[in-house]
């Protein structure tokens, strides 16, 4: 092995998906279907930076354990293929079906080539599996939707049933317009114009990769709400990618935003007050599943920002895929707000006893826990603040530095620094002290932290507040500390759990 080959090997993850040796980037066309969860993605077939964007294949049965196939759909000579989504046409619209045969139906962003029919425009596009999702053909009558747009993409396709009808609806988005539009149509392939919304919230980068979904309020299936998500590219909190949402009503026409805190164009003061899928910086792109069983919502999001994303030390494979996530919509001091947990049965990994600590006080300085240290883990903590400014865990370290995970109590914040957290110098963006609005709960500050060999992934107060970040740590850093700065705070209890 070369010495680039066995850097970008030790941090391949080992709960996160990533190819096997090339480019990837937004989740698409997400389903589960015929018992598998199936994860399609932006991918270059030929390389490892962005380029040749074709739609990459992976499937899982547990949301935990992924298995790559071939490229399903790929680029060729007049189209790259964009971002999009997945439906299965059960009574098959589309007429694509066969005999008792229903087809997955892939809607797409066609990114046409200089010397295609359609130069420099992006425009929807159609294909369709008759073998459950292995296997694509493109539609001939390729575009079906097209606005003779450069920035109209990213498709996301759901089946509406209300008191307006039953019929198709996309959401989609005019990328620099900030603003998502949304479609109907009967049979996939003839589309009409609903309704648009926004610019609204944040606007510091363009506007990508929309959802739309139901959810029910604090579990109670009478009490229903629609959420519009839409990532946008930079403008994040933390500066660079990060992905918005939007809670309200949809009619099957027109979604009404009861979370809008600013119309129009951003005011660059108030990116706290808005709502965000995940405040770190590598958490983009995020969509759901279409068909996901017991109707849960479930969501994936590309780990990486477009500030350094060419530059990561991972080729030849680039960029992980975060952990599935659970979505559900919970009242939070009279606001409704998402809240996330990781999906999948996590005691199924565990690669030993679990390490545990209770009741102990974390004093000023840095405290390394002997018997937690490890490169792959689930860390569960509640702190209890003291006297200390500012205290939490040192992830991946060497006894002094690592990734800070921790709590200033008296601003109200979660952070994270990764600063120290290993290779950083590849570009001047990296480096970064990371925050998020925290409050406290019953006293007490409950994280839920997965640890993998390239990122950390912070779950805060069940699961109201995440945090998402790529770190390169040394393989030997892999030592687990408490630390304290000004002061002392406690920890409730922490378990450590180890996987393989």
């Amino acid at each position: 092995m070369t010495a680039a080959t066995t850097t970008a090997e030790t941090f391949r993850p080992a709960l996160h998906f990533a190819t096997r040796n090339t480019w990837l980037n937004d989740p698409n066309g997400l389903i589960y279907h015929g018992g598998v969860y199936h994860l399609y993605y932006q991918n270059n077939p030929f390389g490892s930076v962005h380029g040749n964007l074709s739609w990459g294949h992976a499937t899982s049965t547990d949301l935990l354990n992924w298995t790559d196939h071939p490229v399903a759909i790929a680029c060729d000579e007049n189209e790259d293929i964009f971002s999009g989504s997945i439906v299965f046409d059960r009574h098959n619209t589309s007429g694509f079906g066969s005999g008792s045969t229903a087809p997955l139906v892939a809607i797409y962003t066609s990114a046409y080539k200089p010397d295609s029919a359609h130069p420099g425009i992006q425009a929807q596009s159609l294909a369709y599996s008759m073998d459950g999702g292995y296997t694509w053909t493109k539609h001939t009558g390729n575009p079906v939707l097209s606005r003779n747009s450069r920035e109209f993409r990213d498709p996301k396709v759901i089946r509406y049933d209300g008191a307006a009808g039953s019929y198709w609806v996309m959401v989609a988005v005019e990328a620099k317009d900030f603003q998502v539009v949304l479609y109907k149509s009967e049979d996939l392939k003839s589309w009409e114009l609903l309704s648009t919304f926004g610019p609204a919230n944040a606007t510091g980068g363009i506007w990508e990769c929309p959802d739309l979904f139901p959810l029910p309020v604090d579990g109670d299936p009478e009490n229903v709400k629609w959420v519009l998500t839409v990532n946008l590219n930079p403008g994040g909190p933390n500066k660079g990618s990060a992905g918005q949402y939007f809670v309200g009503d949809f009619d099957g026409t027109t979604f009404t935003s009861a979370s809008t805190v600013t119309e129009g164009l951003q005011d660059p003061d108030r990116l706290g007050e808005y709502q965000w899928l995940d405040w770190g910086r590598d958490y983009y792109a995020g969509v759901s599943f279409s068909d996901a069983p017991d109707d849960r919502r479930l969501m994936i999001a590309w780990m990486n920002n477009w500030q350094y994303v060419n530059d990561i030390p991972t080729s030849p494979w680039r960029s992980p895929m975060s952990l599935a996530r659970e979505i559900s919509l919970q009242t939070n001091e009279g606001k409704l707000c998402l809240v996330q947990q990781p999906a999948g049965d996590w005691t199924a990994l565990a690669d030993a006893e679990p390490f545990c600590l209770s009741e102990t006080t974390i004093h000023e300085g840095v405290q390394v826990l002997a018997g937690a240290a490890g490169t792959v883990q689930r860390i569960d903590v509640t702190l209890r603040p003291g006297s200390a400014a500012e205290f939490g865990l040192i992830l991946r370290g060497d006894g002094v530095t690592g990734t800070r995970v921790g709590i200033r109590p008296g601003e109200a914040k979660l952070f994270v620094d990764r600063r120290e957290s290993g290779q950083t110098d590849f570009h001047e963006s990296f480096p970064s002290l990371d925050t998020a609005p925290l409050q406290a709960t019953a006293g007490t500050y409950r994280l839920t932290i997965f640890v993998d060999r390239c990122s950390v992934e912070v779950f805060a107060q069940g699961g109201l507040v995440t945090m998402t970040e790529l770190i390169f740590p040394a393989e030997t850093s892999t030592e687990l500390s408490v630390f304290a700065v000004g002061g002392t705070a406690t920890v409730n209890n922490l378990q450590v759990t180890q996987f393989a």
